[in-house]
């Protein structure tokens, strides 16, 4: 419900299409209906390869079959991670080498109270990257603030609408800044 596999697709195509480098998509989640399908539409859309897992055993396999490409991005479920047994499902997938980086991704239209407990699950399995969506559908931003003094998390990207490739965009602390101190946004 954040906006995990759209959020991966504007992603993908930021990095084929800006920076020039070959993607690859993985997904993990099996768990929500039709999310396999709609993650494949933005593959073949975007001309880039899928493999589906089933489990951590097959991640080897599609490492294998994508070894040609510079970037894997990968999509898992989205669970109830205020459960920490979701979290640590989750984790099993996320931790496949040295070149891994995972990034948490949350809602900004979420409360921060909640964003907080997933937050602090989730560092504590080393995740030290943050990526908000939603951030045209809220005027509050304080709990980026927060958390990144909370956790001492790095924010990467935001997103600000549904649009694929379009609405993305790297982290801007002055603009949060401009929000924060509720000056006029020239986007």
């Amino acid at each position: 419900g954040v906006g995990k596999t759209t959020t991966i697709a504007k992603l993908a195509a930021d990095q084929a299409f800006v920076h020039r480098r070959s993607v690859g998509f993985i997904t993990a989640d099996t768990y929500r209906i039709a999310a396999v399908d709609q993650l494949r539409t933005y593959a073949d859309i975007l001309n880039m390869p899928l493999e589906v897992v089933f489990s951590p055993s097959e991640l080897n396999r599609a490492y294998k079959k994508l070894e040609d490409r510079d970037l894997l991005l990968m999509d898992t479920a989205g669970r109830n991670y205020r459960n920490e047994l979701f979290v640590s499902e989750v984790n099993s997938l996320l931790a496949p080498g040295q070149q891994a980086e995972s990034v948490l991704v949350l809602s900004l239209t979420h409360k921060y109270a909640d964003m907080k407990q997933v937050a602090g699950h989730f560092s504590r399995y080393g995740v030290k990257r943050l990526l908000f969506t939603k951030m045209d559908e809220t005027d509050s931003f304080g709990s980026v603030l927060n958390l990144v003094k909370e956790f001492d998390f790095e924010i990467s990207y935001v997103t600000c609408g549904q649009t694929v490739p379009d609405d993305i965009r790297a982290f801007d602390p002055e603009e949060l800044i401009g929000r924060l101190l509720e000056e006029p946004v020239h986007a």
